[in-house]
């Protein structure tokens, strides 16, 4: 006897997480855009307290959170949903605002958790290809919207090549948006974008009535393994987000540590910047080299490596860096500490070296 199953399952691609060196090789992992650095002392500490009631369910509201967010964003609190991570938060997107057959339009390739949200959800994926500069192409995007539309992922940076969009692109963009269709800014590398003229969500969600911003703990603040991000969205939205939200899915551990990274920020920014220093470094070092890399304002950079892309991928593993590589795309690498930084230059440079045509 066969189990009954959904099948159109049959069709979706599982999510791919980074993949991790064996212990018998030297090697850094820069395959999943991880934070390098540990827990801050303060955070490490005040956890802690909370080990002690880990028996008992979280505050579903998480008022102390929501509060603090509501505070630091200069927004109110009823426009906070949260959940187990951004990618979370982003399933709760296509959930309250797509009906199954509906379409959600995004930029491709982009964070390759998109397509699958959206085919778990009975959504049709509509992928528009980036342009030649791995951006978003915002008048093709714009093309891609039709009835059947009902939400628009802008992913700034975008993962995995770097690449931003600037304010005036999106204010052009979303002259041509229907009210009716929710138009998501996904800023999970907001805080090592340091481009002038980029988009920045919250001002357009101020200014828009259907724009909504996504955030997240993992990245800049290092809370990967904690699992908690959260979406700035309309009230209805929001509360629709609640609705379709896992019940008690942000522990109380995740609150606790969310809230005292926000307590935290100027400590978080010392190392945010030194990210930054870094990629900028990284960059230079591969362009004096030669190599031609794509400018990145997250915490990763990008290599256009084509056809190439699965033999450089294998030099650089040989090399003992552990990258996530795209067949026929690129490769992008994670910025790691001091020591993996200067592992990547050299490990790139040489395997480039069996790929002539992309030095």
């Amino acid at each position: 006897m066969t189990l009954a199953q959904r099948t159109s399952l049959n069709s979706i691609p599982a999510y791919r997480q980074g993949a991790t060196p064996g212990a018998a090789q030297k090697a850094f992992k820069l395959s999943s855009n991880e934070n390098p650095y540990p827990p801050l002392d303060s955070v490490i500490a005040g956890l802690s307290s909370e080990l002690g009631t880990i028996n008992q369910y979280p505050n579903a509201a998480a008022p102390e959170l929501v509060g603090a967010l509501a505070a630091r964003l200069g927004v109110e609190p009823e426009t906070i949903a949260l959940g187990a991570g951004s990618v979370e938060v982003a399933g709760q997107l296509i959930h309250a605002t797509a009906n199954p057959g509906d379409e959600v339009v995004f930029a491709w390739r982009s964070f390759e958790a998109y397509p699958i949200l959206a085919h778990v959800a009975g959504a049709t994926p509509v992928m528009v290809p980036l342009d030649a500069d791995g951006a978003h192409d915002l008048a093709a995007m714009a093309e891609a919207i039709n009835e059947r539309t009902a939400l628009v992922f802008i992913c700034n940076p975008n993962n995995p090549t770097g690449t931003v969009v600037d304010a005036a692109a999106v204010d052009a963009f979303m002259a041509k948006v229907p009210a009716h269709v929710l138009v998501v800014i996904d800023e999970a590398y907001v805080h090592f974008n340091t481009a002038r003229d980029s988009a920045i969500g919250l001002d357009f969600f101020r200014r828009y009535p259907n724009v909504a911003v996504l955030h997240t703990f993992s990245k800049a603040y290092g809370l990967a393994g904690l699992r908690i991000g959260y979406a700035v969205a309309p009230p209805a939205v929001a509360a629709n987000l609640r609705k379709t939200a896992v019940p008690f899915g942000v522990t109380a551990l995740a609150q606790r540590a969310a809230v005292l990274s926000l307590e935290h920020e100027d400590e978080l920014q010392v190392r945010i910047d030194d990210l930054v220093t870094a990629r900028e470094s990284l960059l230079a070092t591969l362009r004096e080299a030669g190599v031609t890399v794509t400018e990145s304002q997250a915490n990763f950079i990008w290599l256009s490596t084509g056809d190439d892309t699965e033999a450089v991928d294998a030099g650089l593993r040989a090399a003992g860096i552990w990258a996530r590589a795209f067949a026929g795309e690129g490769i992008r690498i994670s910025i790691g500490s001091p020591e993996a930084n200067a592992a990547i230059a050299t490990a790139v440079i040489s395997a480039l070296q069996e790929a002539p045509a992309h030095v």
